[in-house]
């Protein structure tokens, strides 16, 4: 049993290295647990422009580097490693190498993009389907995209499409955007993209590669057919919540319940970041939940002893 460190943060997006940079400079001995790249879906965002302090944009990449680079300098020790298993109430963290029993525990596992499930999805998923315009959007230069969607992040990866594709649309299920006003505005006023609306993807067609898909009104339930490259889906994202949805308290749609403190149910137990039931997941609102669950975490851990 392995117990070198204070606490254990699992994930290492904007909320978990924010909390690895408040508990280890607060002088608790820090351990990331992070089974993928460093900084979660944040380092595949081309431009971050609305993170305080930054006048110019910074890629997402550089965003976590410069935040894991903070991290680093107060002794944070950073873990390429899955973790299995934990047992809440005794503070204990598996990974398929070794056993850790610490003091408090920070859940900071985000969430996945949701899928469509509709036929053809899985099938021509990495050949025309993504999840990521910023990923393989210049594998489609001058050529037809759609993205399905209808809030922020969807217009705004359309607008980044555009500076590779030569039409984009956006398939939305209703009448209206949700995206905010300004992205919205710049959306409309952009000749490359144009707007479906009340329509959804029935099926996605193609042999090696997409080609075309049904698309279906929902007002009037007629079907029609639209050419395409590409499709890049964003209709909303689903927590990674499988370590912990026996035990921590969660929403219907499986979004952990915190206080203004980010403790769950389990005391010395906390969660950040898309993980928690919110109205805003941004970098900023993952960074400010690490900063106090780090320095709640900090104070239950001196009180504890």
């Amino acid at each position: 049993m392995n117990k070198e460190f204070d606490i254990a943060i699992i994930g290492a997006g904007p909320g978990g290295v924010s909390a690895a940079i408040y508990a280890s400079r607060g002088g608790l001995k820090t351990v990331v647990f992070e089974k993928g790249l460093i900084g979660g879906q944040i380092v595949l965002t081309a431009d971050v422009e609305n993170y305080p302090g930054f006048e110019e944009n910074m890629s997402g990449f550089d965003v976590m580097d410069k935040m894991r680079k903070q991290a680093d300098k107060f002794g944070t020790i950073f873990k390429a490693e899955e973790v299995k298993e934990i047992e809440p109430e005794k503070k204990i963290v598996k990974t398929a190498n070794e056993t850790y029993e610490v003091k408090a525990i920070i859940m900071a596992t985000g969430a996945n993009p949701r899928k469509l499930n509709v036929v053809g999805e899985a099938k021509l998923t990495g050949r025309g389907v993504s999840y990521c315009a910023t990923c393989d959007g210049a594998l489609y230069r001058g050529k037809t995209v759609a993205i399905v969607g209808g809030g922020d992040s969807a217009v705004e990866e359309a607008l980044f499409l555009t500076k590779f594709a030569e039409k984009v649309y956006i398939i939305h299920r209703r009448d209206e955007l949700r995206a905010v006003k300004i992205i919205q505005e710049r959306a409309f006023a952009n000749e490359k993209i144009e707007v479906i609306w009340d329509s959804v993807i029935e099926e996605i067609e193609g042999e090696q590669f997409v080609e075309n898909v049904k698309l279906k009104n929902v007002k009037t339930n007629a079907i029609s057919d639209l050419k395409l490259d590409g499709i890049f889906v964003y209709v909303g994202i689903n927590p990674n919540n499988a370590l912990i949805k026996d035990f921590i308290e969660m929403d219907e749609a499986g979004f952990v319940i915190t206080n203004a403190e980010m403790l769950t149910n389990i005391a010395g137990v906390f969660a950040v970041g898309d993980l928690v039931q919110k109205v805003l997941r941004q970098v900023v609102t993952a960074a400010a939940d690490g900063a106090i669950a780090a320095f709640v975490a900090e104070k239950w851990i001196e009180e504890n002893k």
